[in-house]
């Protein structure tokens, strides 16, 4: 493969090289969001920040640990998993946002993924449309320990990841509508819990990079519940959704002494 880096040692698009990042990873999609995840860390430094990617390491339990914004969607988020992979990570816990599905999730609860719907097209080039994307059970147990230990409200279950977010809002605008609001009307019968756009990528890449990884997300507002009138008010802080993550990771680095 071309060494598009010419020899820096740093990955071409995360700018980082080995021994800046820890094993252990958060993936938050707003670059913004990484500094405040990296707050929670012990002695966090800045490390790189090279287009939708930026990284902070610190440590947590004595373990170096790192968060790198993945931007919005598959492709990116992807890139992100590969490259960090090269340079040593091997858990990856993404912190997200969502809009619920499921009527039972509401505004403000926290949804942690144990798979995904691959309704988008990165997953597809790393396999089969037949392979699940499924999360790692020990870090979907170590997230739903987590969400417990600060009494926050979750679910866990099946979310649905696309590519296009406007075709979830207002699917009936768009040319290929019928099967968007027929798919989504399948998905909200088969229990999926929440919307969002980057596990099923991160799952899958994970599978063939044999590593680790996790979802927890905030769930934003409830399109669903919305339509039948039920309380929705829009939460947008992700504290709970980054602390969760942050117990996680206490969790893991524990249980893998």
């Amino acid at each position: 493969m071309i060494d598009y880096s010419e020899g820096s040692g740093k990955q071409y698009h995360v700018g980082v090289a080995e021994g800046e990042v820890g094993r252990y990873v958060i993936l938050p999609g707003d670059p913004k969001r990484c500094e405040k995840i990296a707050a929670y860390f012990d002695d966090p430094q800045f490390i790189a920040d090279s287009r939708e990617y930026v990284t902070y390491t610190g440590y947590l339990e004595g373990e170096k640990v790192s968060v790198t914004s993945t931007g919005i969607g598959g492709p990116s988020a992807s890139i992100a998993m590969e490259e960090l992979t090269a340079v040593g990570a091997d858990t990856f816990i993404r912190v997200g946002t969502c809009g619920g599905m499921d009527v039972s999730v509401k505004s403000g609860d926290l949804v942690i993924a144990t798979g995904a719907v691959r309704m988008e097209g990165t997953s597809k080039e790393y396999a089969p449309i037949e392979f699940p994307a499924v999360a790692d059970l020990d870090i979907t147990n170590a997230l739903v320990e987590g969400a417990s230990a600060i009494g926050a409200p979750y679910h866990t279950g099946v979310v649905q990841c696309k590519d296009a977010f406007y075709g979830q809002h207002r699917p009936e605008t768009l040319p290929n509508g019928q099967e968007l609001l027929r798919k989504w009307d399948a998905w909200c019968r088969l229990g999926v819990k929440a919307s969002e756009m980057e596990s099923a990528a991160l799952f899958t890449v994970a599978a063939y990079l044999h590593v680790r990884a996790g979802t927890v997300l905030l769930t934003v507002a409830n399109q669903e519940r919305a339509k039948l009138g039920l309380d929705n008010p829009q939460v947008h802080d992700t504290d709970m959704a980054i602390r969760a993550a942050i117990e996680a990771l206490r969790i893991l680095i524990r249980a893998d002494r």
